[in-house]
């Protein structure tokens, strides 16, 4: 990697409103925060749209390799602004609910169905409920603060956990303890959703969610963008295939790992393995 490559580029995300901020803290880093503390970061339809521009614009920037999330204030989301959903309606401002999440295939926010070959970390303060639950059940490792409590309580306002909340938990957890958190609608804590329900890879205080999930992120960077993000690829096959040869097979010929094969990167890990130094990498070429 050249030195103009070690450098942190002229990143310029697509302009959006405060209701969420973009910052690049680490190298290969991008941090999206949700910024609507006083309403518990509860998504607004204007919201999504920010939330899905930047992301659309993260996932063709080469630079940036990794994506955590997080949300401003005491909590990372508390799903829905149902205030904003109401006043929309009676506006005459939606459309067929049953459309509006067959129509949007990234899901609630514009996260919890994406299918990004990128690394998404959330970094959840306080907890998360509903949708918020939602994003965080799509993300590829989850930090929690010790103190958090999570819940899918849509049952209990009459609506479903339709935007992938109920796949992804039943995969995670299991039937019997899926049903638990979806059929009662009943708040989970930490420690249960680290232990007995799978979903949370990390609990530390507060006051370290945010650096410690840096610092995973870092992690990540270190090691080859192309062997990450064909990696990431796989994971997404493995649910999407039963049969693991046939997982293998689509994986094997997909354009990330077609590029993990050919890259510099490749060559660049093995010679760095065999002169024992670390290597240098290069941002991915575009898909």
């Amino acid at each position: 990697m050249g030195k103009a490559d070690r450098k942190n580029p002229e990143l310029c995300p697509p302009t959006h409103s405060d209701e969420i901020k973009v910052s690049f803290p680490r190298e290969h880093v991008m941090l999206l925060t949700f910024n609507r503390p006083k309403a518990l970061n509860a998504m607004t339809a204007s919201m999504v749209s920010d939330i899905k521009n930047v992301l659309d614009w993260f996932e063709k920037e080469p630079y940036l390799w990794v994506v955590v999330l997080t949300g401003e204030g005491r909590i990372f989301c508390a799903g829905a602004d149902l205030v904003d959903w109401k006043r929309r309606e009676e506006a005459g401002a939606t459309k067929d609910d049953q459309s509006v999440v067959a129509d949007n295939p990234h899901g609630f926010g514009s996260i919890s169905r994406r299918c990004s070959t990128k690394p998404i970390i959330a970094a959840v303060n306080g907890g998360a409920y509903g949708g918020g639950t939602e994003i965080i059940l799509n993300c590829d490792l989850v930090i929690a603060s010790d103190d958090a409590t999570f819940a899918l309580p849509e049952v209990k306002v009459g609506v479903v956990a339709i935007q992938g909340g109920i796949p992804r938990l039943a995969r995670i957890a299991g039937h019997q303890l899926a049903s638990e958190m979806l059929l009662t609608g009943r708040n989970v804590s930490a420690k249960d959703a680290a232990t007995r329900f799978g979903f949370v890879n990390k609990l530390v205080a507060r006051s370290q969610v945010l650096s410690t999930a840096l610092a995973w992120a870092a992690e990540i960077t270190a090691n080859s963008p192309d062997a990450v993000q064909s990696t990431k690829r796989a994971l997404l096959l493995s649910n999407q295939h039963g049969s693991v040869e046939d997982m293998v097979l689509t994986h094997v010929w997909s354009k990330e790992s077609t590029r993990a094969f050919k890259s510099s990167n490749i060559k660049e890990g093995l010679a760095a393995f065999s002169e024992r130094r670390k290597p240098r990498w290069v941002n991915p070429t575009k898909l």
